[in-house]
Protein backbone atom coordinates (compact mmCIF):
# COMPACT_ATOMS: atom_id res chain seq x y z
CA UNK A 1 0.00 0.00 0.00
CA UNK A 2 1.29 3.45 -0.89
CA UNK A 3 1.93 5.92 1.89
CA UNK A 4 -0.67 8.72 1.89
CA UNK A 5 0.92 10.78 4.64
CA UNK A 6 2.28 14.28 4.56
CA UNK A 7 5.95 14.68 3.55
CA UNK A 8 8.51 15.04 6.33
CA UNK A 9 6.09 16.29 9.02
CA UNK A 10 7.13 17.56 12.45
CA UNK A 11 6.20 15.63 15.57
CA UNK A 12 3.11 17.76 16.13
CA UNK A 13 1.23 20.53 14.32
CA UNK A 14 -0.12 23.12 16.76
CA UNK A 15 -3.62 24.58 16.53
CA UNK A 16 -2.08 28.00 15.78
CA UNK A 17 -0.22 26.46 12.81
CA UNK A 18 -3.44 24.82 11.60
CA UNK A 19 -5.32 28.13 11.95
CA UNK A 20 -2.71 30.00 9.94
CA UNK A 21 -2.75 27.26 7.31
CA UNK A 22 -6.55 27.50 7.00
CA UNK A 23 -6.72 31.32 6.91
CA UNK A 24 -4.12 31.55 4.13
CA UNK A 25 -6.09 29.26 1.80
CA UNK A 26 -9.30 30.79 0.45
CA UNK A 27 -10.58 27.39 -0.67
CA UNK A 28 -10.27 25.92 2.83
CA UNK A 29 -11.67 29.06 4.45
CA UNK A 30 -14.71 29.20 2.16
CA UNK A 31 -15.49 25.52 2.59
CA UNK A 32 -15.04 25.85 6.35
CA UNK A 33 -17.55 28.73 6.46
CA UNK A 34 -20.16 26.70 4.57
CA UNK A 35 -19.68 23.72 6.87
CA UNK A 36 -19.91 25.95 9.94
CA UNK A 37 -23.24 27.39 8.78
CA UNK A 38 -24.58 23.92 7.97
CA UNK A 39 -23.43 22.40 11.26
CA UNK A 40 -24.72 25.17 13.50
CA UNK A 41 -27.99 25.37 11.57
CA UNK A 42 -28.74 21.65 11.77
CA UNK A 43 -27.63 21.47 15.41
CA UNK A 44 -29.75 24.44 16.47
CA UNK A 45 -32.80 23.16 14.58
CA UNK A 46 -32.41 19.67 16.03
CA UNK A 47 -31.93 21.06 19.53
CA UNK A 48 -35.07 23.20 19.31
CA UNK A 49 -37.19 20.37 17.92
CA UNK A 50 -36.02 17.81 20.49
CA UNK A 51 -36.41 20.16 23.49
CA UNK A 52 -39.89 21.27 22.32
CA UNK A 53 -40.93 17.64 21.93
CA UNK A 54 -39.56 16.65 25.36
CA UNK A 55 -41.19 19.66 27.02
CA UNK A 56 -44.53 18.87 25.38
CA UNK A 57 -44.42 15.35 26.81
CA UNK A 58 -43.42 16.57 30.27
CA UNK A 59 -45.58 19.70 30.15
CA UNK A 60 -47.94 18.59 32.90
CA UNK A 61 -45.05 17.87 35.25
CA UNK A 62 -43.22 21.12 34.48
CA UNK A 63 -46.23 23.41 34.74
CA UNK A 64 -48.08 21.88 37.71
CA UNK A 65 -46.18 22.37 40.97
CA UNK A 66 -47.61 20.68 44.08
CA UNK A 67 -49.48 22.70 46.69
CA UNK A 68 -47.00 24.24 49.15
CA UNK A 69 -49.45 25.52 51.77
CA UNK A 70 -48.57 22.76 54.27
CA UNK A 71 -45.25 21.51 55.64
CA UNK A 72 -45.51 18.27 53.66
CA UNK A 73 -46.60 20.29 50.64
CA UNK A 74 -43.52 22.49 51.01
CA UNK A 75 -41.31 19.38 51.07
CA UNK A 76 -42.99 18.09 47.92
CA UNK A 77 -42.61 21.51 46.29
CA UNK A 78 -38.87 21.60 47.05
CA UNK A 79 -38.50 18.09 45.66
CA UNK A 80 -40.51 19.06 42.56
CA UNK A 81 -38.34 22.16 42.00
CA UNK A 82 -35.11 20.15 42.31
CA UNK A 83 -36.50 17.47 39.99
CA UNK A 84 -37.63 20.08 37.47
CA UNK A 85 -34.20 21.70 37.21
CA UNK A 86 -32.42 18.34 37.10
CA UNK A 87 -34.80 17.24 34.34
CA UNK A 88 -34.17 20.43 32.35
CA UNK A 89 -30.38 20.19 32.70
CA UNK A 90 -30.19 16.52 31.70
CA UNK A 91 -32.63 16.81 28.80
CA UNK A 92 -30.80 19.88 27.44
CA UNK A 93 -27.44 18.10 27.56
CA UNK A 94 -28.86 15.01 25.86
CA UNK A 95 -30.72 17.14 23.29
CA UNK A 96 -27.55 19.03 22.43
CA UNK A 97 -25.47 15.92 21.85
CA UNK A 98 -28.19 14.18 19.87
CA UNK A 99 -28.70 17.27 17.69
CA UNK A 100 -24.97 17.73 17.20
CA UNK A 101 -24.51 14.06 16.34
CA UNK A 102 -27.25 14.34 13.70
CA UNK A 103 -25.48 17.39 12.25
CA UNK A 104 -22.19 15.47 12.42
CA UNK A 105 -23.66 12.57 10.45
CA UNK A 106 -25.30 14.72 7.78
CA UNK A 107 -22.26 16.93 7.21
CA UNK A 108 -19.73 14.08 7.39
CA UNK A 109 -19.09 13.92 3.59
CA UNK A 110 -18.40 17.67 3.58
CA UNK A 111 -15.84 17.38 6.36
CA UNK A 112 -14.22 14.43 4.59
CA UNK A 113 -13.84 16.68 1.54
CA UNK A 114 -12.34 19.42 3.74
CA UNK A 115 -9.91 16.93 5.26
CA UNK A 116 -8.81 15.67 1.85
CA UNK A 117 -8.43 19.21 0.54
CA UNK A 118 -6.28 20.18 3.54
CA UNK A 119 -4.06 17.12 3.10
CA UNK A 120 -3.75 17.72 -0.65
CA UNK A 121 -2.79 21.39 -0.28
CA UNK A 122 -0.33 20.68 2.51
CA UNK A 123 1.30 17.69 0.80
CA UNK A 124 1.57 19.41 -2.58
CA UNK A 125 3.27 17.23 -5.19
CA UNK A 126 3.70 14.45 -2.63
CA UNK A 127 -0.07 13.96 -2.42
CA UNK A 128 -1.32 10.63 -3.74
CA UNK A 129 -4.97 10.98 -4.87
CA UNK A 130 -7.60 8.35 -4.22
CA UNK A 131 -7.92 5.76 -6.92
CA UNK A 132 -11.59 5.05 -6.29
CA UNK A 133 -13.81 8.09 -5.78
CA UNK A 134 -17.44 7.14 -6.35
CA UNK A 135 -20.95 7.40 -4.94
CA UNK A 136 -20.24 4.09 -3.21
CA UNK A 137 -17.42 5.57 -1.11
CA UNK A 138 -19.36 8.78 -0.41
CA UNK A 139 -22.23 6.65 0.95
CA UNK A 140 -19.67 4.59 2.88
CA UNK A 141 -18.32 7.76 4.50
CA UNK A 142 -21.88 8.78 5.40
CA UNK A 143 -22.56 5.33 6.86
CA UNK A 144 -19.37 5.43 8.92
CA UNK A 145 -20.39 8.86 10.20
CA UNK A 146 -23.78 7.47 11.24
CA UNK A 147 -22.06 4.58 13.05
CA UNK A 148 -19.88 6.99 15.01
CA UNK A 149 -22.95 9.11 15.73
CA UNK A 150 -24.84 6.10 17.11
CA UNK A 151 -21.75 5.16 19.10
CA UNK A 152 -21.86 8.68 20.49
CA UNK A 153 -25.47 8.17 21.62
CA UNK A 154 -24.37 5.12 23.61
CA UNK A 155 -21.46 7.08 25.08
CA UNK A 156 -23.83 9.92 26.05
CA UNK A 157 -26.12 7.54 27.92
CA UNK A 158 -23.16 5.93 29.70
CA UNK A 159 -21.71 9.35 30.54
CA UNK A 160 -24.99 10.48 32.08
CA UNK A 161 -24.99 7.47 34.40
CA UNK A 162 -21.31 7.92 35.26
CA UNK A 163 -21.95 11.57 36.06
CA UNK A 164 -23.82 10.60 39.24
CA UNK A 165 -20.59 9.23 40.76
CA UNK A 166 -19.00 12.14 42.71
CA UNK A 167 -15.62 13.41 41.37
CA UNK A 168 -14.52 10.10 39.82
CA UNK A 169 -17.59 10.09 37.61
CA UNK A 170 -16.99 13.61 36.30
CA UNK A 171 -13.32 12.84 35.56
CA UNK A 172 -14.31 9.64 33.75
CA UNK A 173 -16.95 11.48 31.70
CA UNK A 174 -14.37 14.07 30.65
CA UNK A 175 -11.97 11.33 29.51
CA UNK A 176 -14.74 9.55 27.62
CA UNK A 177 -15.73 12.72 25.76
CA UNK A 178 -12.09 13.58 25.05
CA UNK A 179 -11.38 10.27 23.35
CA UNK A 180 -14.74 10.26 21.61
CA UNK A 181 -14.00 13.75 20.25
CA UNK A 182 -10.69 12.45 18.90
CA UNK A 183 -12.55 9.55 17.26
CA UNK A 184 -14.90 11.97 15.49
CA UNK A 185 -12.04 13.99 14.05
CA UNK A 186 -9.75 11.17 12.95
CA UNK A 187 -12.77 9.70 11.16
CA UNK A 188 -12.26 12.21 8.35
CA UNK A 189 -8.64 11.52 7.35
CA UNK A 190 -9.13 7.82 8.10
CA UNK A 191 -11.93 7.73 5.53
CA UNK A 192 -9.26 7.91 2.80
CA UNK A 193 -8.08 4.54 4.03
CA UNK A 194 -11.66 3.23 4.20
CA UNK A 195 -11.15 2.16 7.80
CA UNK A 196 -13.92 0.52 9.79
CA UNK A 197 -15.07 1.86 13.16
CA UNK A 198 -13.06 -0.90 14.85
CA UNK A 199 -9.88 0.18 13.08
CA UNK A 200 -10.42 3.80 14.13
CA UNK A 201 -10.96 2.79 17.74
CA UNK A 202 -7.81 0.67 17.48
CA UNK A 203 -5.87 3.72 16.28
CA UNK A 204 -7.14 5.69 19.30
CA UNK A 205 -6.00 2.88 21.59
CA UNK A 206 -2.56 2.61 19.98
CA UNK A 207 -2.01 6.40 20.02
CA UNK A 208 -3.79 7.25 23.26
CA UNK A 209 -1.63 10.26 24.18
CA UNK A 210 -1.94 11.78 20.69
CA UNK A 211 -5.67 11.06 20.67
CA UNK A 212 -6.02 12.82 24.02
CA UNK A 213 -4.33 15.92 22.59
CA UNK A 214 -6.63 15.87 19.57
CA UNK A 215 -9.80 15.47 21.63
CA UNK A 216 -8.97 17.77 24.55
CA UNK A 217 -10.05 21.11 23.06
CA UNK A 218 -13.40 19.93 21.60
CA UNK A 219 -14.20 18.08 24.85
CA UNK A 220 -13.66 21.26 26.86
CA UNK A 221 -15.74 23.34 24.45
CA UNK A 222 -18.62 20.85 24.50
CA UNK A 223 -18.98 21.37 28.26
CA UNK A 224 -19.45 25.16 28.05
CA UNK A 225 -23.15 25.86 28.68
CA UNK A 226 -25.14 27.73 25.99
CA UNK A 227 -22.09 28.60 23.88
CA UNK A 228 -21.09 25.00 23.12
CA UNK A 229 -23.26 24.71 19.99
CA UNK A 230 -21.88 27.88 18.41
CA UNK A 231 -18.25 27.45 19.48
CA UNK A 232 -17.97 23.77 18.53
CA UNK A 233 -19.63 24.40 15.16
CA UNK A 234 -17.36 27.41 14.58
CA UNK A 235 -14.17 25.52 15.43
CA UNK A 236 -15.13 22.17 13.90
CA UNK A 237 -13.58 22.94 10.47
CA UNK A 238 -10.35 24.17 12.12
CA UNK A 239 -10.22 21.11 14.38
CA UNK A 240 -10.83 18.89 11.33
CA UNK A 241 -7.84 20.41 9.53
CA UNK A 242 -5.75 20.27 12.73
CA UNK A 243 -6.59 16.58 13.24
CA UNK A 244 -5.92 15.77 9.59
CA UNK A 245 -2.43 17.27 9.64
CA UNK A 246 -1.52 15.45 12.84
CA UNK A 247 -3.14 12.16 11.85
CA UNK A 248 -1.14 12.14 8.63
CA UNK A 249 2.04 13.09 10.50
CA UNK A 250 1.54 10.21 12.94
CA UNK A 251 0.85 7.79 10.09
CA UNK A 252 4.01 9.01 8.36
CA UNK A 253 6.04 8.38 11.53
CA UNK A 254 4.50 4.91 11.90
CA UNK A 255 5.32 4.05 8.29
CA UNK A 256 8.93 5.14 8.77
CA UNK A 257 9.19 3.11 11.97
CA UNK A 258 7.91 0.01 10.16
CA UNK A 259 10.43 0.48 7.36
CA UNK A 260 13.30 0.71 9.86
CA UNK A 261 12.23 -2.35 11.86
Amino acid sequence: MQNRSLPHPPEWYTISYSLGFMLKRKRLLGWSLLLFLATVGITAAGFDLSTDYIDSIAGQFLSSPPDSSTIWGMVKYKAWTAGKYLFLIITRIVSFYLAFLIAYCLTSPGYVFLSIAAEKIHAGKEFIPDENISIKYILLDLFEGIKIGLFGVIITVVALMMNFIPLIGQAAVFLVYTYYSALMFIDYPASRKHWSLGQKIGWIRNHSSDAFRLGLVPAIISMIPLLNIFLLSLLFPLLTIHSTLNFCAIEYADANQQMKS
